[in-house]
């Protein structure tokens, strides 16, 4: 009975959702009330369990660089950034997707991809609003963009940091097999972007003549803070990075970061909490647990369970049919709860695997499955969330499915182009 609530809720709270007949964030909490109301799940196992409840990692890093964010969007950096990026690429908008898209994937691979979203997506707001077009295209293209360049590296993306837990896999791992693949994409992204969002790079001429005339240094309005600013961010993108030398959790170091820099600047507290998208949090944390639920009542791992068993002890077959399965599953429900169901059972089928190249590439499948199919719809990440979160803020909302055509068709592209790279690197080339 438990099971067929679990699954009821989360469906009936999908559709709404999808359909956006009441706010998703009324959904997400809705459904994770019911849940807790009639017993699928409990206070221990929605807010104190690392497998079923509320990740609040996820949580607390959020709050700690949208605290942040909201403190350096004083100085004038964005209005910098984006003059600067509109001159660079004279003003075309088609030259400055891909230039944002570049930055975005980029810095992606090197901070956590939701701490890029929330850095970029001002900037890009900023560049629109001087070019008078549409942010909503320049928006999505840059979450996809995300998630496709935060599958580079260990510490990009949540899901792999899951998958190098489990595997014993470390940074330069990933940087060795992972980062090939993701240049590859974002090659095939790039060239993709004019077709895929055709109609949007219409600009008036005059626009652009008035965006060239800026000077970006002009736009620095608080320098003394910008350097406490820019302080505070290095010493927490090296905490990031050495999370695995030091030990502490990325939550954590934004958190640290965010009250060393509230303390430091002076800044209001309405000032800096403003910037804080507290409906994003709350959608969260509905989300986690709902898919909890799923979780407990072994909906999650029984799916996983029979992909995994399907393939017969086939090495190939289960490389192919993990990466098309994990990139529909991180595509309807977050990868990071996915990831962490399905990799005890990739760490069992590698046990029955003999040649080290082929069940290695069983991690690999999970990954580039786990984090490109989270660019198929707008709950599929955590970055995808984020940035719908922001574009609603700004006026610009963006819908579900304006997000999933998009998004499904980008998933669809990486994933074709991903399996003939595992094929060929693993089993042709080994």
């Amino acid at each position: 009975m438990s099971t067929v609530i679990a699954v009821t809720v989360f469906v009936v709270a999908y559709i709404f959702i999808a359909t956006e007949k009441i706010p998703k964030m009324a959904a997400a909490l809705g459904g994770a009330g019911v849940v807790l109301a009639l017993g699928v799940s409990g206070a221990d196992d929605a807010f104190f369990s690392e497998d079923t409840g509320v990740d609040w990692n996820v949580i607390f890093l959020l709050l700690g660089m949208m605290i942040i964010v909201g403190i350096l969007r004083r100085t004038g950096v964005f209005e910098y950034v984006a003059i600067w990026a509109a001159k660079r690429a004279k003003g075309s908008p088609l030259r400055v997707m891909i230039l944002l898209c570049l930055i975005t994937a980029i810095a992606s691979a090197f901070l956590d991809n939701v701490t890029t979203v929330l850095l970029i997506a001002p900037v890009t707001l900023l560049v629109c609003d001087r070019l008078d077009i549409k942010p909503v295209p320049f928006l999505i293209a840059e979450v996809l963009a995300s998630n496709i360049g935060g599958a580079a590296t260990l510490i990009g993306d949540p899901p792999n940091i899951i998958i190098g837990s489990r595997a014993g896999l470390t940074f330069n791992d990933f940087l060795v097999n992972m980062t090939p693949i993701v240049a590859i994409e974002l090659v095939v992204f790039t060239l993709v972007l004019p077709r895929l969002f055709r109609g949007s790079f219409t600009v008036d001429p005059a626009r652009v003549a008035d965006v060239m005339a800026l000077n970006e240094r002009e736009a620095i309005q608080k320098p003394k803070l910008l350097i406490k600013c820019g302080v505070v961010l290095l010493a927490v993108f090296a905490g990031f990075v050495l999370h695995s030398v030091i030990h502490i959790e990325p939550s954590i170091v934004a958190l640290l970061g965010a009250g060393v820099l509230v303390l430091i600047s002076g800044t209001e507290p309405k000032q800096y909490l403003a910037g804080v998208e507290w409906e994003t949090l709350l959608f969260f944390a509905g989300l986690f647990i709902m898919i909890g639920a799923l979780v407990k009542t072994g909906v999650i791992g029984t799916l996983a369970r029979l992909a995994a068993e399907a393939t017969g002890g086939n090495a190939l077959l289960a490389v192919m049919l993990i990466l098309g399965v994990s990139a529909v599953l991180s595509g309807v429900i977050d990868n990071i709860p996915y990831v962490a169901t399905m990799s005890p059972l990739v760490l069992a089928l590698t046990n029955d695997i003999s040649d080290p190249s082929h069940s290695e590439a069983l991690w690999w499948s999970l990954a580039i499955g786990a984090d490109f199919g989270g660019n198929m719809t707008a709950v599929g990440a955590s970055a995808n969330v984020v940035m719908l979160g922001i574009a609603a803020r700004s006026g610009s909302p963006i819908s579900f499915w304006e997000f999933t055509k998009k998004g499904a068709v980008i998933t669809v592209i990486t994933v074709l182009v991903a399996a003939p790279y595992l094929w060929l690197r693993y089993f042709v080339l080994a």
